[in-house]
């Protein structure tokens, strides 16, 4: 992670130029001394995101097509669920805090504007696996298609430990509605909801709807280090999964058609007090 004090360095050298065509003037030392120890960047931010297509491409390709990313709007909903207010296709009220603490980490904090949670929402058309362009037969396999979701997100913190070279993430978030069909299979899955992992209890016992039940947690750590025990692999992505708490249900899983060609539901499914923990992951090329 000592890359990123490089990256910084590199975009404060490239900056120069534009500051000296704007007509700024190098600092004195009084005003430098000044400026040490002043509160970091907040950035406010916006934004709908279109991609046509995400490809990653092995021997053959894995594809994302008709990619949306916004507000919850973009996904059908009109209003918060949390605070009621109305929703746009815009990701909006976002604020951005970015610090550098004094032992040298970087500290990022993603919240809101108002103080509320930020609504999110996203659509995707089809994900597909297809041969190789030399491939003669050009199989190809639909394997999800109509995914749409949205929800809300509580809070973001990311840390870059100096001490540690780690990325450490903490995430409150939750999927308020979430459908889509895995086509290959002939299965639709309908109304997929994550939340905190109090939500079922409180909804069952009327309580009001704290963070804990409104939002999942997951605290994760993602950092270089070497495969897993009985692996001779070395320096390789790690990923640890410290804590992921959330009540996840589906509200309909469809097969196949009725005769009046309405889907046909075998039930639904919830899982109360889900908690992933103690889970390390070791990814690497082959």
């Amino acid at each position: 992670m000592k890359g990123l004090k490089k990256i910084a360095l590199a975009t404060a050298i490239a900056a120069a130029p534009f500051a000296s065509h704007a007509g700024m003037k190098a600092l004195d030392d009084t005003t430098m001394g000044n400026v040490t120890g002043q509160a970091g960047v907040t950035i406010e931010l916006e934004t709908q995101v279109s991609i046509g297509t995400f490809t990653y491409t092995d021997e053959g390709s894995f594809n994302v097509h008709g990619i949306e990313i916004g507000g919850a709007g973009l996904a059908g909903a009109t209003n918060n669920p949390i605070t009621g207010a109305p929703v746009t296709n815009l990701l909006d009220d976002l604020k951005i805090d970015i610090d550098v603490a004094s032992d040298g980490d970087a500290v990022i904090h993603v919240g809101s504007i108002s103080g509320g949670p930020i609504d999110w929402g996203m659509t995707a058309d089809s994900m597909t696996l297809t041969a190789h362009a030399d491939d003669a037969a050009q199989d190809s396999t639909t394997l999800i298609s109509n995914l749409s979701g949205w929800g809300s997100l509580g809070a973001l913190d990311i840390r870059v430990d100096t001490a540690t070279d780690a990325l450490q993430l903490n995430v409150a978030f939750n999927v308020v509605d979430m459908d889509f069909d895995v086509e290959f299979l002939g299965v639709g899955i309908r109304d997929l909801a994550i939340m905190g992992g109090t939500y079922f209890e409180a909804l069952a016992g009327g309580a009001p709807m704290d963070s804990a039940a409104m939002f999942a947690v997951a605290d994760v750590e993602v950092y270089k280090g070497d495969g897993l025990t009985g692996s001779s692999q070395t320096d390789v992505l790690r990923i640890d999964v410290n804590d992921i708490t959330m009540d996840l249900s589906i509200g309909a899983i469809e097969i196949g058609t009725l005769a009046d060609g309405s889907a046909a539901s075998i039930g639904s499914i919830a899982m109360d007090n889900l908690t992933i923990s103690n889970t390390t992951l070791a990814v690497y090329g082959h």
